[in-house]
């Protein structure tokens, strides 16, 4: 088993019910996951360009998922599974 690490990016604020649901994928996950976490504020960029203010929300990484998968296919899938993904998050997976 490897860890991935799922970020979550952008941010609408969900619904009771999307609450709800997200909770309960969360509960189904928890024997395989490491790690998690969210972001409450904006960041910073900082490329050799210079540094620019990230505000927090819509384009933003919000938070961070990790898991523990046979491989990207699985992961993937697993990500897939929780309800946010299809209403208000945009996700990416890879190897951590």
């Amino acid at each position: 088993m490897n860890d991935y690490l799922i970020l979550h990016n952008g941010f609408e604020k969900p619904t009771p019910e999307q609450m709800g649901a997200w909770g309960k994928w969360f509960e189904s996950i928890a024997d395989i996951q490491v790690d998690k976490g969210g972001f409450h504020q904006g960041g910073r960029e900082i490329s050799a360009t210079g540094t620019t203010e990230l505000p927090f929300g819509k384009d933003s990484t919000t938070g961070f998922t990790i898991i523990k998968a046979k491989n990207l296919d699985e992961a993937e899938k697993i990500a897939k599974g929780c309800p946010i993904v299809f209403s208000t998050i945009v996700y990416e997976i890879m190897r951590w």
